[in-house]
């Protein structure tokens, strides 16, 4: 093996093993892929008995920034609470006004994910 060949199997080790990391990451949904810091959302709390409790599925989540870009957007909405499980694509909306579930979704897919189903818990 020339000189050459064992400069150019190092370079390649040297750009694959990182991005094969940050891969493996991505993957397990603990990168933050969709930009921006990594940021928990602050939690909204109502107090009392929600009126319905609605169970979401989502599909196009990726990461930590997935799940909280639509807490953060359905918890800015008036007497709504949303907890989402990435790792399900999942979320669980409590809704304590006469929030339509239809406003639900159209909030989710606005920040384009896809709403497949939304059943009352």
């Amino acid at each position: 093996m020339g000189t050459q060949n064992i400069i150019i199997i190092l370079v390649l080790i040297l750009i694959l093993v990182p991005a094969i990391r940050s891969t493996i990451t991505h993957m397990k949904g603990e990168g933050s892929c969709c930009g921006g810091p990594k940021e928990k959302p602050i939690r909204k709390k109502i107090a009392g008995k929600p009126k319905k409790q609605y169970i979401v599925h989502i599909e196009g989540m990726h990461c930590d920034n997935c799940k909280n870009r639509i807490e953060r957007n359905l918890d800015q909405m008036e007497g709504v609470v949303a907890k989402v499980k990435l790792s399900r694509n999942l979320a669980r909306v409590d809704v304590y006004d006469d929030t339509p579930e239809s406003r639900i979704k159209e909030t989710i897919e606005k920040l384009d994910f896809k709403v497949t189903e939304i059943r009352e818990a």
